[in-house]
C-alpha cells in the first residue's frame, strides 16, 4: 500500500492491571426446599445469589436445616453476617427424591380449610377425591403454602367439593412429597451422569466459574462434610478447580460422635482431615434455638473479614466475633471451652470457638495440615488463602497473553506488571513483600523451545501474631524513687 501522510499505531501497554477475583466466594452444596420456590432452578445448577430474596425465590426457605441444608448457609450469609454473594447448588431433585402419600383423610375446619399433615408437599401433585369423584384445583379448592412451609387447602364456596363436605362425605388426598432423607453422600459427592453427561453434586463446583465468571474461594457442605468421603472430595476439589484455580474446603467434625474436645484430634487424624486447603471445625454453635455448623458461620465470617480488607484474604478470621450465644453438640448440650482447651484444639489444626474476652469468637489460625505439616504457607489460614488468591489472580490476569510470541519485551512486561502489583499489596500491608523473576536455571532452552516459560514468584504474606509474650522483671533501680 502506497502511504502519504501521518499515521499512528498502537502497542500493548507494558504494565497490565490485575484482574479482579472474589477471594471468599462461598459455594454451598446441599438440599433446598425447592417445593417452596416461586421460580425453582433445576437440581445441580450452580446459582449465584446476592440476597435472601433471590435465594428464597429460586430455592425456597425453611428453618428445618436438618432436611434443607442450603437454608443454613442462606441464614448465616444473608441474615446473621450480611455478606454476599453466595453460590447455591441443590442436589434434591423434586422428580427423583420423592415419596408418595396415599389416602390421607382430610378434615376441614369451619372455614373450610385443612392443613396437610406431611411436610415438603409438591403442590402440583395433589389429587383430592371423595369416592369416585375427583376434584380440581382452582375450581374446587386452592392450595397455598404458609410462611412456615405448611400447605393449606381451602375449599371454594359453591364448588363440588363444598357440596361433598356439606354432605359429610370423606375427602382423601393423594400427593407426592420431597424426601430429603433419600439424599446420600453419593448425591453430595456427585460426578458425571452417565445418560445426560451433566455434572451433579460437588462436581458442579467446576461449573461456577463458567456460569458466573467468579472463582470459588470456599466450599462448604453443611451436615455432610462430617463424612470422610465427602470431605476428601471437597479437599481434592480445592487444589484444581477448572484445572487452574485454588480454594478452601471448610469441614466439620461430627458432634454426634465426638462429644469431648480431647477426642477431636484423634478423629481428625484417623479420618485424614489434614489437607493444607482444608479448615477443620469443632463443635457446632447455637444462636437462640438455631444450630449452625461452625464451618457455615466461619465461611460467612471469612467473607466479612475479607470485605474489611478490600476483598483480599490477608487476615485470619480467628478472634473475630461469630453470631452465636453458645457452643453446642448436636444433641444441644453446651460445650464450655476455656483458652487452654481451645488452644489444645488449635495446636491440633482444629478451629473452634472461645468466649473469653470480647464475646463469642472463632478461635484458631491453622489449617487441617497442622501439626504434621509446619510450612507456614500450608498451615496458617490467611497465608494459605493469600497463596490461593494470588494463584487465581495470576491465572485471570495473564490468560489473555497465552499463545503470544515469547520475547524479551513480553517477559519484562510480565515481570514489571506483577512487581508493581505486588509492591502495591506490600505498601498497603497485605503482604510483607513480593517479587517476580525469570530465572535462567528454571528456563532451560529445551523448555523455551517448547513454549514453556516459568516465572518465579517470591511472596511473604504476614503470619498472624498468634502469641504475644510480655516478659516482666522486677527492677530494683526503682527503689531510688523512695529517696528525695
Amino acid at each position: 500500500m502506497y502511504k502519504h501522510g501521518v499515521y499512528t499505531s498502537e502497542v500493548p501497554t507494558s504494565l497490565v492491571p490485575p484482574a479482579n477475583t472474589s477471594a471468599g466466594l462461598t459455594v454451598v452444596v446441599g438440599t433446598a426446599p425447592i417445593h417452596l420456590a416461586k421460580a425453582p432452578v433445576a437440581p445441580n445448577t450452580a446459582t449465584l445469589c446476592y440476597n435472601l430474596s433471590e435465594a428464597t425465590e429460586q430455592f425456597g426457605y425453611s428453618d428445618d436445616w436438618e432436611k434443607y441444608t442450603l437454608c443454613e448457609a442462606m441464614s448465616s450469609h444473608f441474615k446473621a453476617h450480611s455478606v454476599a454473594p453466595l453460590v447455591l447448588i441443590n442436589v434434591l431433585d423434586n422428580k427423583e427424591h420423592i415419596a408418595a402419600v396415599e389416602n390421607e383423610e382430610l378434615y376441614f375446619d369451619a372455614k373450610l380449610r385443612v392443613t396437610l399433615l406431611e411436610a415438603g408437599v409438591l403442590k402440583d401433585s395433589i389429587e383430592l377425591t371423595a369416592g369416585s369423584t375427583k376434584f380440581e384445583a382452582l375450581r374446587d379448592y386452592v392450595a397455598a403454602f404458609t410462611n412456615d412451609g405448611e400447605l393449606i387447602i381451602t375449599i371454594i364456596e359453591e364448588s363440588d367439593l363444598a357440596a361433598a363436605i356439606a354432605k359429610k362425605t370423606q375427602v382423601v388426598a393423594k400427593y407426592d412429597k420431597l424426601a430429603p432423607e433419600a439424599i446420600t453422600k453419593k448425591d453430595i459427592i456427585g460426578g458425571i451422569d452417565v445418560e445426560s453427561g451433566q455434572p451433579f453434586g460437588l462436581e458442579c463446583v467446576d461449573t461456577v466459574f463458567p456460569r458466573t465468571r467468579l472463582i470459588p474461594g470456599q466450599i462448604i457442605a453443611p451436615g455432610y462434610s462430617t463424612d470422610v468421603e465427602v470431605a476428601t472430595v471437597m479437599a481434592a476439589k480445592t487444589s484444581n478447580l477448572n484445572g487452574h484455580f485454588s480454594a478452601m474446603a471448610l469441614t466439620d467434625i461430627d458432634t454426634a460422635i465426638i462429644k469431648k474436645y480431647t477426642d477431636a484430634p484423634a478423629w481428625k487424624e484417623k479420618n485424614n482431615y489434614v489437607d493444607p486447603r482444608q479448615i477443620v471445625c469443632w463443635p457446632k454453635i447455637a444462636l437462640g434455638s438455631k444450630q449452625y455448623h461452625l464451618s457455615t458461620q466461619l465461611a460467612s465470617l471469612i467473607c466479612k473479614v475479607d470485605s474489611i480488607n478490600d476483598d483480599i484474604p490477608t487476615e485470619n478470621p480467628s478472634n473475630k466475633n461469630l453470631k452465636m450465644n453458645a457452643a453446642v453438640l448436636k444433641d444441644g448440650n453446651e460445650v464450655l471451652l476455656g483458652p487452654t482447651q481451645a488452644n489444645y484444639l488449635n495446636g491440633q489444626g482444629i478451629v473452634t470457638t472461645l468466649n473469653f474476652i470480647g464475646g463469642q469468637k472463632a478461635w484458631g489460625e491453622r489449617t487441617g495440615a497442622y501439626p504434621a505439616n509446619t510450612d507456614p504457607k500450608d498451615t496458617f489460614i490467611n497465608i494459605r488463602r493469600m497463596f490461593n488468591w494470588i494463584t487465581n489472580q495470576l491465572v485471570m490476569t495473564w490468560w489473555q497473553k497465552i499463545d503470544t510470541n515469547t520475547s524479551r519485551r513480553m517477559i519484562e512486561s510480565i515481570i514489571d506488571s506483577n512487581n508493581v502489583w505486588l509492591n502495591g499489596l506490600a505498601s498497603r500491608g497485605y503482604i510483607l513483600g513480593g517479587r517476580v523473576a525469570f530465572l535462567r536455571d528454571e528456563n532451560p532452552t529445551t523448555d523455551l523451545l517448547d513454549g514453556i516459560n516459568r516465572f518465579h514468584v517470591y511472596l511473604a504474606p504476614p503470619p498472624p501474631m498468634r502469641v504475644m509474650d510480655f516478659i516482666l522483671e522486677y527492677d530494683p533501680k526503682y527503689m531510688e524513687t523512695l529517696f528525695v
